[in-house]
């Protein structure tokens, strides 16, 4: 098994992931994971192309992660030098500045002349970020590195971007099931009596909150079977499951998908579309955990395969 700690990613985790690297070179969150799907087709082409897109947005904006640091009240300063609170990649100045935290707000001040930019203009002055907890975040660019607040549960941390950071250069890429009929279905939506918030763990054992407003059953293996999604805007479903493959075949904690609710109240599920979330190889990423009714007792060899390194995630708060 290979650690890896939330503050930094242990020297042993960046040689292995190095050494394999020539296998393939290497995105939302808003929220943990989600990439928006095409409409499920039951062509082969069409999940390809999906498989295509999702590994471009991937790779743009979740394998470039290279570190999550929790702010704490106050002042937290930010820059290359190992005497920062947060110690940003090696191409950042020593200083950048600091990141104010009161209450829920984050406030950026830059030192004089930082090379930091918030929508392509030189941030010069103090600055409240909008967080990642809604779309729109606010992100601050130094080069190639990103910076954005990131919300998990009740705490704010700042999230690290940088395409030429280890974890970028060493991903290992993705690896997928072959397209597989079967395992795309059509199920029914059994509605609730009325939408309602979910208290969801995640892989940090933080609590996020996540719209539900009923089930969808459907069969698959001779089996009668449910998955409870988050509704992420009218009609459109997020679904986070684990089945009997997880652990072997596929990732231990999870997986994604999304599908369209019809008019008719249908849905299809098509599994050849399930994706891996970004804990799965990346340590800084905050990801759900699966609802015990969201753990399926069949094999579902359809999607994306476990990632070839296993990375774990920091110490839980």
């Amino acid at each position: 098994m290979i650690t890896v700690t939330r503050a930094a990613v242990l020297p042993i985790v960046v040689a292995i992931i190095a050494t394999i690297s020539a296998c393939s070179g290497s995105p939302g969150e808003s929220r943990p994971g989600p990439t928006p799907a095409a409409s499920p087709s039951p062509t082969p082409l069409t999940v390809e192309q999906w498989r295509a897109k999702h590994e471009t947005d991937y790779r743009r904006d979740w394998v470039s992660i290279a570190g999550l640091f929790d702010l704490k009240p106050g002042a937290n300063t930010a820059g290359s030098a190992r005497t920062n609170a947060i110690v940003l990649p090696a191409s950042t100045p020593a200083v950048i500045g600091r990141f104010v935290l009161t209450g829920t707000t984050v406030r950026f001040e830059p030192v004089a002349a930082a090379p930091v930019r918030l929508k392509d203009q030189v941030v010069t002055g103090p600055i409240d970020l909008k967080d990642d907890s809604g779309t729109g975040a606010d992100e601050l660019v130094i080069g190639d590195v990103r910076l954005v607040i990131h919300v998990s549960g009740k705490t704010r941390s700042l999230r690290v971007r940088d395409p030429n950071g280890p974890l970028a250069t060493g991903f290992l890429g993705f690896a997928w099931f072959p397209t597989d009929e079967q395992y795309r279905v059509t199920g029914r939506f059994i509605r609730d009596a009325a939408p309602r918030s979910l208290k969801v763990l995640n892989t940090f054992n933080d609590i996020d909150e996540y719209k539900t407003e009923g089930v969808v059953e459907f069969v698959m293996q001779g089996k009668t079977l449910r998955l409870r999604p988050f509704t992420t805007r009218p009609k459109r479903f997020y679904f986070v499951f684990r089945d009997a493959s997880a652990g072997h075949e596929t990732y231990e904690t999870a997986r994604f998908l999304y599908a369209d609710l019809k008019d008719d109240d249908t849905v299809v599920l098509d599994f050849n579309m399930s994706y891996n979330p970004p804990c799965a190889f990346n340590p800084y990423t905050t990801c759900p955990v699966p609802l015990k009714e969201n753990r399926l007792p069949v094999k579902i060899l359809a999607g994306e395969k476990a990632y070839p390194v296993h990375v774990a995630l920091g110490p839980p708060r």
